[in-house]
């Protein structure tokens, strides 16, 4: 729904949403991000740089939550879009109180909030991976920014994040230990 929706805006805006969603991040971040922020820019990849934004990145450059490489669908759009970017104009106008505006005027949009985006992806990515999804677990703590550098796997702000228990219950794998009981 929220592609959907996105491709139905305005370049800047389309660009914004399919970032946060394949990035798992919250508005604000996506907005603040300029051409300078994308290190590589390819049909197949591109590469973000979030350690000049707020929100965290500025207390610990060398976090591993810093770089992102956005990979598979929706990367040949986005990679079109930030090639169109000029300089160091930020990526869009509309902040988080814009977006949730334009949500507000159409029907289908009114239930989603700034939290939404990410908490969507997080949710995707939690289901993928209770799934049989082979990724590691701690990625989509890594990805959505909240990692804990002292517990690999999945951090409390990410459980924050997740709406549907029984997919969650599964990626922390203690079934894995209580089998064993």
């Amino acid at each position: 729904m929220l592609i959907g929706w996105a491709l139905r805006q305005s370049p800047s805006i389309c660009l914004a949403a399919m970032l946060a969603w394949k990035t798992a991040s919250r508005w604000s971040e996506v907005a603040a991000l300029s051409r300078a922020n994308f290190v590589l820019v390819t049909d197949t990849e591109v590469i973000i740089d979030w350690s000049t934004l707020p929100k965290g990145r500025r207390g610990n450059p060398y976090s591993k939550s810093r770089m992102v490489v956005v990979t598979g669908p929706l990367t040949e759009g986005i990679a079109s879009l930030v090639r169109s970017l000029g300089g160091f104009r930020k990526l869009t106008q509309v902040s988080t109180d814009g977006l949730a505006s334009l949500w507000r005027a159409e029907p289908a949009m009114r239930q989603y909030t700034a939290h939404s985006i990410k908490r969507g992806a997080v949710d995707h990515l939690v289901a993928a991976k209770a799934a049989g999804a082979q990724f590691p677990e701690h990625l989509i703590s890594r990805l959505a920014k909240h990692v804990n550098e002292m517990h690999p796997t999945v951090a409390d702000m990410t459980i924050r994040y997740t709406t549907d228990p029984i997919p969650l219950a599964r990626v922390l794998r203690t079934a894995e230990v209580t089998a064993h009981l």
